[in-house]
């Protein structure tokens, strides 16, 4: 009998037998065996099958398994419906991606009950993978990205300082939206190829931390920009580009009175030297999610001319 079916005869067993459970218990406890949830299960067997796999062959190594169970309205069925399918697969492959720092793609190979289970694996090239042991690298980019992305969500779920993962939370702010949209938890178990097993979640205590953490405080300097204008708009607004090279950076400055703009009788190809107010937005991972340059005055080669009305 294989894992799944022997989880869901003993789910039924149990159904049937409104005191199973607390027969069931106090066995586990007169044996001195703590009572595991089947992830745990799951992973005690599958060590055990890479060590008998380890008697005949060294270097075996096991199929990799993520598991995503979401919990919340309408997940008892064990059904995965299409709106959460769409909105929730591909974020979980944007972030698992982002942690490992390469392309990771993956693939749905079931759905089952206990709350909504989303089966996956990674997609593998070249042939079919064995049921079971198989020879394979020590560390796939599956397995690097979920220990990152694992160690990140049990960082947010307990409100911790997350900077050292600030390249990932684009990715993991997309997966939050995407499940707060259904009012859903995940819950993620990665199983990995040397029979180890990670697991994290993203609750709303966790959703609820990444939105305070993408609140945003504004930090100013005053900095001079020279340069040679290469496009402006009469609504008062100006690119200065610093150098002459195809790659040389360019400043969009904004004048919050578009007629001191007027004033200066700009011309494409005017060599310009500016005092502007650098402002960043920053939010609490120290991501800038907006930067503007705005006109304070002329620097002192810098001259204005009188408008004419």
């Amino acid at each position: 009998m294989n894992g799944d079916s022997w989880r869901e005869r003993r789910r039924a067993l149990l159904g049937d037998d409104p005191g199973a459970a607390d027969h069931a218990a106090r066995l586990l406890d007169e044996l001195g065996t703590e009572d595991r949830d089947d992830e745990e299960i799951e992973a005690e067997h599958r060590a055990s099958r890479l060590a008998a796999a380890r008697e005949y062959a060294p270097g075996a190594r096991l199929d990799e398994e993520l598991l995503l169970r979401l919990t919340g309205p309408d997940t008892e069925a064990g059904a995965l419906r299409f709106q959460w399918g769409d909105a929730l697969l591909h974020p979980v492959e944007a972030a698992i991606s982002a942690a490992a720092g390469t392309p990771v793609l993956l693939e749905l190979t079931g759905v089952s009950a206990g709350s909504t289970v989303v089966h996956a694996r990674p997609v593998t090239t070249g042939g079919s993978p064995e049921p079971d042991a198989i020879e394979a690298p020590t560390t796939s980019a599956a397995g690097t990205g979920m220990r990152t992305l694992t160690e990140l969500l049990t960082a947010l779920e307990s409100e911790g300082d997350v900077r050292e993962w600030a390249r990932l939370f684009d990715a993991v702010e997309s997966l939050s939206r995407a499940l707060g949209r259904y009012s859903l938890d995940l819950g993620m178990t990665w199983y990995a190829a040397d029979g180890g097993m990670r697991r994290a979640q993203l609750t709303e205590r966790g959703r609820h931390y990444v939105e305070r953490l993408r609140e945003t405080r504004d930090r100013d300097q005053e900095i001079t920009i020279s340069g040679r204008i290469t496009e402006l708009r009469e609504s008062g607004w100006v690119k200065v580009k610093t150098g002459t090279a195809k790659n040389a950076y360019a400043y969009d400055v904004r004048f919050e009175e578009p007629e001191e703009l007027l004033r200066m009788r700009p011309g494409l190809g005017d060599n310009v030297h500016f005092r502007v107010r650098f402002r960043q937005r920053l939010d609490s991972v120290g991501i800038a999610r907006s930067t503007e340059y705005t006109y304070i005055g002329p620097a002192a080669e810098q001259t204005s001319l009188p408008l004419d009305r």
